[in-house]
């Protein structure tokens, strides 16, 4: 199944996943394990995972093809809005090579 991975740099990657897992957790099946800080996500249209280590949370969502930018865009989306303080960007690289969508916070232009 097509894979799209993104490696967020945050000091503090636990605090991340699980609040990523518990606010997704009311819509799909979530699961966060504090003492191995992995945790998985289950969509209807694919799986994501969630793996935090010494200076970065480590994502990945898997689906069919056409479901890639939808599942990086929930994934990405709300954690960047969590982390808005912190600045944080998601990344996504497919494993087919080519990027998937980047998140980050912008600041609306003043009109």
């Amino acid at each position: 199944m097509p894979r799209s991975r993104a490696r967020v740099a945050t000091d503090r990657p636990h605090r991340y996943a699980k609040q990523l897992a518990s606010h997704l957790g009311r819509r799909v099946d979530a699961v966060w394990d504090e003492e191995s800080g992995t945790g998985t996500l289950t969509f209807g249209s694919g799986r994501g995972t969630l793996t935090a280590e010494p200076g970065a949370l480590l994502l990945a969502v898997e689906g069919e093809t056409a479901d890639l930018p939808t599942l990086e865009d929930v994934v990405g989306r709300h954690l960047v809005r969590f982390g808005a303080k912190d600045e944080l960007v998601v990344e996504w690289r497919r494993d087919t090579g080519e990027p998937g969508l980047v998140h980050r916070n912008q600041e609306e232009d003043p009109v």
